[in-house]
């Protein structure tokens, strides 16, 4: 999933994100990553040491991503999507 892995380093860049952001970020929903790890995530895929992100890890980042600019949501704070007929 090269794909994923280009979309990672492009947010990261986007938002200025250091390595040390991102596995903050992850570890808010409880995905532990280390900064090797993270480090073969963002290497050219032409290198020996690259490793393809999954999508479990951009779904966990993105998650992570709410939860580390707007806070974990409360019970109170959740509404249900009401239907509109």
């Amino acid at each position: 999933m090269r794909c994923t892995n280009d979309i990672l380093k492009k947010l990261r860049g986007a938002l200025a994100l250091r390595n040390d952001d991102i596995i903050e970020i992850l570890s808010l929903v409880d995905f532990e990553i280390s900064k090797g790890a993270l480090g073969d995530l963002c290497r050219n895929e032409d290198h020996p040491g690259f490793v393809e992100a999954g999508d479990q890890l951009f779904r966990n980042f993105l998650n992570g991503w709410i939860i580390y600019k707007r806070g974990k949501q409360s019970d109170a704070d959740k509404k249900p999507i009401e239907k509109e007929d």
